[in-house]
Protein backbone atom coordinates (compact mmCIF):
# COMPACT_ATOMS: atom_id res chain seq x y z
CA UNK A 1 0.00 0.00 0.00
CA UNK A 2 2.81 2.41 0.82
CA UNK A 3 4.40 1.66 -2.58
CA UNK A 4 1.28 2.90 -4.33
CA UNK A 5 1.21 6.07 -2.22
CA UNK A 6 4.90 6.72 -2.82
CA UNK A 7 4.51 6.22 -6.57
CA UNK A 8 1.51 8.51 -6.58
CA UNK A 9 3.44 11.24 -4.75
CA UNK A 10 6.35 10.94 -7.23
CA UNK A 11 3.93 11.08 -10.13
CA UNK A 12 2.21 14.12 -8.62
CA UNK A 13 5.55 15.87 -8.12
CA UNK A 14 6.58 15.15 -11.72
CA UNK A 15 3.19 16.43 -12.88
CA UNK A 16 3.63 19.68 -10.96
CA UNK A 17 7.10 20.18 -12.45
CA UNK A 18 5.77 19.48 -15.93
CA UNK A 19 2.84 21.82 -15.31
CA UNK A 20 5.21 24.63 -14.26
CA UNK A 21 7.37 24.10 -17.36
CA UNK A 22 4.30 24.07 -19.61
CA UNK A 23 3.03 27.25 -17.98
CA UNK A 24 6.32 29.05 -18.67
CA UNK A 25 6.43 27.74 -22.23
CA UNK A 26 2.85 28.88 -22.91
CA UNK A 27 3.49 32.32 -21.42
CA UNK A 28 6.60 32.84 -23.54
CA UNK A 29 4.79 31.62 -26.68
CA UNK A 30 1.92 34.00 -25.92
CA UNK A 31 4.33 36.92 -25.61
CA UNK A 32 6.09 35.94 -28.85
CA UNK A 33 2.79 35.85 -30.70
CA UNK A 34 1.75 39.21 -29.28
CA UNK A 35 5.04 40.77 -30.32
CA UNK A 36 4.59 39.33 -33.80
CA UNK A 37 1.04 40.71 -33.90
CA UNK A 38 2.36 44.14 -32.91
CA UNK A 39 4.92 44.03 -35.71
CA UNK A 40 2.27 43.03 -38.25
CA UNK A 41 -0.08 45.76 -37.03
CA UNK A 42 2.65 48.41 -37.25
CA UNK A 43 3.66 47.27 -40.72
CA UNK A 44 0.03 47.28 -41.84
CA UNK A 45 -0.42 50.79 -40.47
CA UNK A 46 2.68 52.13 -42.21
CA UNK A 47 1.92 50.41 -45.52
CA UNK A 48 -1.83 50.87 -45.71
CA UNK A 49 -2.57 53.67 -43.25
CA UNK A 50 -5.24 51.78 -41.37
CA UNK A 51 -5.60 49.92 -38.15
CA UNK A 52 -6.11 46.17 -38.11
CA UNK A 53 -9.11 45.02 -36.17
CA UNK A 54 -8.69 41.96 -33.96
CA UNK A 55 -11.00 38.97 -34.47
CA UNK A 56 -14.32 39.02 -32.57
CA UNK A 57 -13.21 36.82 -29.64
CA UNK A 58 -10.47 39.34 -28.81
CA UNK A 59 -12.04 42.21 -26.88
CA UNK A 60 -9.06 44.58 -27.11
CA UNK A 61 -5.60 44.64 -28.55
CA UNK A 62 -3.65 47.72 -27.62
CA UNK A 63 0.00 48.46 -27.83
CA UNK A 64 2.16 51.50 -27.33
CA UNK A 65 4.04 52.28 -30.49
CA UNK A 66 7.16 54.35 -30.69
CA UNK A 67 7.78 55.07 -27.00
CA UNK A 68 11.26 54.87 -25.57
CA UNK A 69 11.96 52.07 -23.15
CA UNK A 70 11.81 52.97 -19.49
CA UNK A 71 15.00 52.96 -17.52
CA UNK A 72 15.41 50.20 -14.99
CA UNK A 73 15.01 51.40 -11.39
CA UNK A 74 18.25 52.02 -9.56
CA UNK A 75 20.23 52.69 -12.71
CA UNK A 76 21.68 56.08 -13.40
CA UNK A 77 21.35 57.54 -16.84
CA UNK A 78 24.55 57.92 -18.77
CA UNK A 79 24.72 61.21 -20.64
CA UNK A 80 25.42 60.97 -24.33
CA UNK A 81 28.86 61.92 -25.52
CA UNK A 82 29.00 65.60 -26.49
CA UNK A 83 28.42 66.03 -30.18
CA UNK A 84 30.64 68.16 -32.34
CA UNK A 85 28.99 71.29 -33.62
CA UNK A 86 28.28 70.79 -37.26
CA UNK A 87 28.55 73.56 -39.78
CA UNK A 88 25.21 75.30 -40.12
CA UNK A 89 23.30 73.55 -42.81
CA UNK A 90 21.38 75.36 -45.47
CA UNK A 91 17.80 75.88 -44.41
CA UNK A 92 15.68 73.06 -45.71
CA UNK A 93 12.53 73.73 -47.62
CA UNK A 94 9.59 72.30 -45.80
CA UNK A 95 7.73 69.83 -47.89
CA UNK A 96 4.13 69.70 -46.86
CA UNK A 97 2.52 66.31 -46.95
CA UNK A 98 -0.38 66.03 -49.35
CA UNK A 99 -3.68 66.87 -47.68
CA UNK A 100 -5.69 63.93 -46.49
CA UNK A 101 -8.65 63.15 -48.72
CA UNK A 102 -12.03 64.08 -47.35
CA UNK A 103 -13.70 61.14 -45.60
CA UNK A 104 -16.99 61.87 -47.34
CA UNK A 105 -15.36 61.75 -50.76
CA UNK A 106 -13.46 58.56 -49.95
CA UNK A 107 -16.68 56.94 -48.75
CA UNK A 108 -18.52 57.99 -51.91
CA UNK A 109 -15.72 56.60 -54.06
CA UNK A 110 -15.86 53.26 -52.26
CA UNK A 111 -19.65 53.09 -52.59
CA UNK A 112 -19.39 53.95 -56.29
CA UNK A 113 -16.79 51.24 -56.87
CA UNK A 114 -19.00 48.70 -55.10
CA UNK A 115 -22.06 49.76 -57.11
CA UNK A 116 -20.10 49.46 -60.37
CA UNK A 117 -18.96 45.96 -59.44
CA UNK A 118 -22.55 44.96 -58.69
CA UNK A 119 -23.68 46.48 -62.00
CA UNK A 120 -21.07 44.52 -63.96
CA UNK A 121 -22.01 41.33 -62.13
CA UNK A 122 -25.68 41.89 -62.90
CA UNK A 123 -24.91 42.54 -66.58
CA UNK A 124 -22.84 39.37 -66.74
CA UNK A 125 -25.67 37.40 -65.13
CA UNK A 126 -28.24 38.90 -67.50
CA UNK A 127 -30.44 40.28 -64.72
CA UNK A 128 -32.18 43.67 -64.92
CA UNK A 129 -29.78 46.52 -64.20
CA UNK A 130 -31.98 49.60 -64.17
CA UNK A 131 -31.84 50.05 -60.38
CA UNK A 132 -28.09 49.57 -60.36
CA UNK A 133 -27.66 52.02 -63.27
CA UNK A 134 -29.65 54.58 -61.32
CA UNK A 135 -27.56 53.98 -58.20
CA UNK A 136 -24.28 54.41 -60.11
CA UNK A 137 -25.57 57.60 -61.75
CA UNK A 138 -26.72 58.96 -58.39
CA UNK A 139 -23.36 58.20 -56.72
CA UNK A 140 -21.40 59.70 -59.62
CA UNK A 141 -23.51 62.85 -59.43
CA UNK A 142 -23.11 63.11 -55.64
CA UNK A 143 -19.35 62.61 -55.98
CA UNK A 144 -19.14 65.22 -58.73
CA UNK A 145 -20.97 67.74 -56.52
CA UNK A 146 -18.77 66.92 -53.51
CA UNK A 147 -15.60 67.37 -55.56
CA UNK A 148 -16.76 70.69 -57.03
CA UNK A 149 -17.55 71.99 -53.54
CA UNK A 150 -13.86 71.68 -52.54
Amino acid sequence: MTDVITEYQKWKLQGEELRAKAKLAMESRFRELLLEAVKVAEEYKTDFGGVLKPPPPVATFRYKAGKAKKQAPGRKSVPDAPKKAAAPAAPEKKVLPPPKPDRKIVGLQKRLATAKKKLEAAKAAGTPTRDLDDKVYELEDTLRVALSAD
